[in-house]
């Protein structure tokens, strides 16, 4: 897992996971897979799947790395509480699936809560089951 700074703002932490690490063939069955885990547990809540990449290659003027042959956003939300209005700015949440030649990559914004960060980590290394 490795964190980068987005646009010099966002907390982005990444998970390469090479296509031989793994029995998973597409993102579509790594969306299923970590949908199960959000449907098991105890406070998060699926929202909805987003094909990231449809929608962009439908869009005239799109640009799409080449490198990239699907995307999506698995979006869910783990809010258990509402302490303040600011909450919902960082909320919900939002694994990208991303797959490219070679491997996947999993990539999410830092959690705030640091028990629910780790699951969202331990989430995306199970992805890694070779």
């Amino acid at each position: 897992m490795k964190k980068t700074t987005l646009m010099d703002k966002y907390p982005v932490f990444s998970l390469k996971i090479a296509k031989d690490e793994t029995t998973f063939t597409t993102v579509s069955e790594i969306i299923i897979y970590l949908k199960d885990k959000i449907d098991n547990h105890p406070i998060a809540t699926y929202i909805t799947l987003f094909n990231h990449y449809e929608h962009t290659a439908n869009l005239a003027d799109s640009e799409i790395n080449p490198d990239i042959k699907d995307a999506q956003n698995l979006i869910f939300c783990f809010g258990k509480k509402i302490p303040d209005t600011k909450i919902l700015a960082v909320r919900p949440r939002s694994f990208g699936v991303s797959e490219l030649e070679d491997s996947f990559e999993i990539d999410f914004l830092e959690v705030p809560n640091k028990q629910l960060h780790e699951v969202m980590e331990e989430w995306a290394k199970s992805v890694a089951n070779k």
